[in-house]
């Protein structure tokens, strides 16, 4: 789900006095997809629908639903992409680390 934040400029620092609508550009955030994901892991793990999750994330907010998934016996995957480093409190909640060369 996306949520309109407002409106943030287009150049930092505002380079004019006078402002017109196009300095600017909508804000938006995307909202609930962690505890999406969580949901997904947990029904997984309680199905035993698949063997494996493999997650492309760096987000922490993931960790209770890697824990929850790796209790009930899914392998937990982290995709670590190429030019970016994992977060260090994600790595003990994940079984393997695999890195991807992305073009």
């Amino acid at each position: 789900m996306l949520k309109f934040r407002g409106y943030k400029p287009v150049n930092v620092p505002v380079a004019s006095v006078a402002l017109t609508d196009a300095d600017f550009k909508p804000d938006f955030e995307q909202k609930g997809v962690d505890m999406r994901i969580g949901l997904d892991i947990a029904l997984f793990s309680q199905t035993l629908a698949v063997q494996r999750i493999v997650l492309i994330t760096n987000d922490t907010d993931t960790i209770p639903a890697m824990k929850y998934g790796r209790r009930a016996g899914l392998q937990v995957v982290l995709i670590e992409l190429d030019g970016t480093k994992l977060t260090r409190e994600l790595l003990p909640h994940a079984d393997f680390v695999r890195p991807v060369l992305w073009p």
